[in-house]
């Protein structure tokens, strides 16, 4: 028999499992619901009518949030010379060459963004096996291979999000703190849902968004009706 904790007792009952609730009722809930000993995070799941594994039917792509995300993002950015300079002046936390790539290859991954200029693409590519696991790749699609470091790093450090559909076709996401007003979580909710509804693929057929719920790092889950969403 599985146990129950205080938490689950202190919830019970205050979430209707089969309700589909609208987004700013689900959002302050969960902060009603919050913990008070720390600040949650609150995180948006969705399900997608897409296939992964078909090449049209990937979703991929960024998007920044307008309020930001609570979190303090720590990224490193491979570049030489004046462009390493660019990136350590807008608040990389790591920046370097050959002597970064063999520090990750010793283990040392705390970051949450890797930046690179074109030309290191050449050391960048013998770390994908361990920075491809992790979804800290470079990408030109995700404006995340390129000459412009300072715009890169800024936009990490602001708001700006990644978002990758799993093999299920769920895409989860944090969305901001639990802190944060009701309308600057239903701003990054909006930004959010748009840009996943912007980056339809060819390939999806049928109904794109299926479900979404959101959740509190230590609360439960609340199912949102996606009746008035774009791309629903």
């Amino acid at each position: 028999m599985t146990k129950v904790t205080k938490k689950q007792k202190s919830l019970d009952g205050k979430v209707e499992p089969m309700k589909l609730y609208k987004v700013d009722a689900a959002i302050e809930l969960l902060k009603s619901l919050a913990s008070t000993k720390f600040d949650e995070t609150l995180e948006v799941a969705i399900n997608l009518g897409v296939d992964p594994r078909h090449a049209d039917q990937m979703v991929r792509g960024v998007v920044n949030l307008p309020k930001g995300t609570g979190k303090d993002v720590r990224v490193a950015v491979f570049a030489r010379g004046a462009k390493a300079d660019e990136a350590t002046a807008a608040g990389a936390e790591v920046v370097g060459a050959e002597d970064l790539m063999e520090a990750i290859q010793g283990g040392k991954t705390d970051f949450d963004r890797v930046i690179a200029t074109p030309d290191m693409m050449g050391i960048v590519g013998r770390l994908g096996k361990v920075l491809g696991p992790k979804g800290l790749m470079p990408n030109p699609k995700l404006g995340t291979v390129t000459m412009d470091v300072t715009k890169a790093v800024t936009d990490a450090k602001s708001g700006q999000v990644e978002f990758r559909v799993e093999k299920a076709g769920i895409i989860h996401a944090g969305i901001g703190k639990a802190s944060f007003p009701a309308a600057d979580l239903k701003a990054n909710f909006d930004a959010f849902v748009d840009a996943i509804a912007k980056a339809k693929p060819a390939g999806a057929k049928g109904k794109y968004i299926q479900k979404v719920a959101l959740s509190s790092t230590m609360g439960p889950g609340v199912k949102v009706d996606v009746s008035e969403m774009a791309g629903a």
